[in-house]
């Protein structure tokens, strides 16, 4: 992520730039770069593509000397030049959004980073002992196969509380993920609703369905993921 001042603009002939979204234009622009706040080292100056919004009168707005976050890659054999991660990957820079995005990309370079989660895999409750004890695991599907699962734990006149674990072992003592971290975009934005009846294994009806009412409690806690572009 970098942090540069605009210092020229160009716009692209529409007619080669043809998978512009509507009311977006796409622009040539140069840079100076003011901070690099996570990566790899950088030129002080910068060219890139990106996509921006038409203003109310259907102009390109005035973007020469705007503060803006880039988020995107080096290219290969040719210094200066930036390939965003998406064509609106140019933000309008504020002291908040280098805040919120500075310690979520921080961990995205970290290769202990919790793994991207694609799905519920397998789901039990197993009671304990006493009335009203008993722990729900719930083991989630990731991109290359990396473990994780959350565990729901139930004690008789206790609140139910529940955690997540990104490693083989089901530790008891996990806690939630702190909102807005990278583990907690990486549960809110990728767990289904609701829990797959195919991922419960075991168990008696009773068990399946407090094992539905613990993964409900997760899912409600962690709250919704807002997200602010689709999803690819």
């Amino acid at each position: 992520m970098v942090k540069a001042d605009i210092t020229a603009v160009s716009t692209i002939n529409p007619a080669i730039a043809t998978d512009v979204a509507p009311g977006k234009v796409r622009l040539y622009i140069e840079a100076r770069t003011t901070a690099l706040l996570v990566g790899t080292d950088i030129g002080e100056t910068l060219s890139f593509l990106a996509d921006v919004p038409l203003d109310a009168r259907g102009k390109v707005p005035k973007l020469r000397k705007m503060p803006v976050l880039l988020l995107g890659d080096t290219v290969p054999g040719r210094p200066g030049e930036l390939r965003l991660v998406a064509p609106d990957a140019m933000l309008p820079w504020t002291p908040e959004l280098e805040a919120r995005l500075r310690p979520i990309l921080t961990e995205l370079v970290n290769p202990g980073q919790p793994p991207v989660i694609t799905g519920v895999r397998e789901t039990m409750h197993v009671p304990g002992n006493l009335t009203g004890e008993g722990e729900t695991q719930v083991f989630l599907s990731t991109t290359g196969g990396k473990p994780a699962s959350l565990s729901i734990l139930r004690r008789p006149g206790q609140p139910t509380t529940w955690g997540v674990s990104f490693s083989e072992i089901v530790d008891q003592s996990a806690k939630p993920p702190q909102p807005e971290t990278l583990a907690w975009y990486r549960l809110a934005c990728a767990l289904p609703a609701e829990l797959p009846a195919r991922s419960l294994i075991g168990g008696s009806a009773d068990d399946q369905q407090i094992a539905q009412e613990d993964y409900a409690q997760v899912v409600r806690e962690l709250g919704a993921c807002t997200r602010n572009r689709p999803h690819g």
